[in-house]
């Protein structure tokens, strides 16, 4: 799956078979289910999910949370929008 196909995939009723769990917490966080995109990545230690999990953190605005989270994944906050973050994460972990 790409980036284009996994944006198409989102006027689905539920996310794609076979996504990772950071894929499926990004899918579900375009689908404004933050509560279900967290479970997703809550108790993973990989790069991939601290990284969504920081996302995640971000959109929430709790930045002190965030920073840890983007910390484990060896990441910094960016100084963009987190609709332009979502879709820069969507692409690293797709492309």
């Amino acid at each position: 799956m790409n980036s284009k196909q996994f944006n198409a995939s989102l006027n689905q009723a539920s996310p794609p078979a076979g996504l990772s769990a950071p894929l499926t917490a990004l899918w579900l966080a375009a689908n404004d289910q933050w509560e279900a995109a967290h479970d997703q990545v809550r108790d993973n230690t990989d790069q991939p999910s601290a990284w969504v999990h920081a996302y995640l953190h971000h959109v929430e605005g709790v930045l002190w949370n965030a920073d840890y989270w983007y910390g484990r994944a060896q990441k910094k906050r960016p100084h963009c929008t987190v609709e332009e973050e979502w879709s820069q994460i969507v692409s690293a972990l797709l492309d």
